[in-house]
């Protein structure tokens, strides 16, 4: 499992969640944490550069938000972030520097690390989204198992039983998801990997790869 592991998957010079991240080893190890979590950083936030909006909400002054954007707390919403027409943050979101929720995007119980973009049509529940990653228009995670038994991380070989029900995708730095792709539930992207359009993807897919389908995963050159 050395390649789910924390270290190989983020920078975390680029959230200002890293605090959450101390003592972890896994990624999923962090989504219980995510509520209590944002309450305690939220008040340590300066005045004079974030604004406490609601219960337990947090927008930078220099984030910009969409009037009929919807954010419920707890959540932070940090420097130079984009909140645009129509987004939905549920409640339990950390939104780094200068990161995009578009159109119709909802979130719960997430990380997204600075300059993300899920801009169009997402669902992202129960994840982390590294530096620079990127979800395509109408993408989503999918973050209970159909038969609602606990998630499974399963990376070369290797099982990992995370003890969560709900869990939807981990994704590196640097992922690129094509539109409309489903990632299941206990997905792990490592870096630099790019999934393709209407995919549906589960399971560990190693970093600096293009994923095209289950059976075909190629390095890239």
């Amino acid at each position: 499992m050395e390649a789910c592991k924390i270290k190989n998957l983020y920078e975390l010079k680029e959230t200002i969640a890293a605090e959450v991240f101390e003592g972890a080893e896994y990624p999923w190890e962090v989504l219980p944490k995510i509520k209590e979590f944002i309450i305690k950083l939220g008040n340590s936030l300066p005045s004079d550069r974030y604004d406490r909006v609601g219960e337990n909400i947090w927008v930078a002054k220099s984030a910009t938000v969409a009037p009929t954007a919807c954010i419920n707390g707890p959540a932070i919403i940090d420097e130079e972030a984009e909140i645009r027409h129509c987004a939905f943050i549920r409640g339990s979101a950390i939104v780094g520097k200068g990161a995009v929720v578009g159109n119709s995007t909802e979130l719960k119980n997430v990380i997204l690390f600075n300059k993300v973009q899920v801009p169009h049509y997402n669902y992202v529940g129960d994840s982390i989204l590294g530096f620079k990653s990127h979800m395509g228009a109408g993408s989503i995670t999918s973050n209970v198992k159909s038969d609602k038994t606990l998630v499974v991380v399963r990376c070369n070989g290797e099982e990992c039983h995370t003890g969560l029900k709900k869990f939807g995708a981990m994704l590196g730095d640097c992922v690129e998801v094509g539109c409309n792709s489903v990632l299941n539930p206990g997905t792990v992207i490592g870096r630099g990997s790019n999934i393709y359009p209407t995919s549906m993807v589960r399971g560990y897919v190693p970093a600096d790869s293009i994923y095209k389908n289950r059976t075909e995963i190629a390095a890239k050159v």
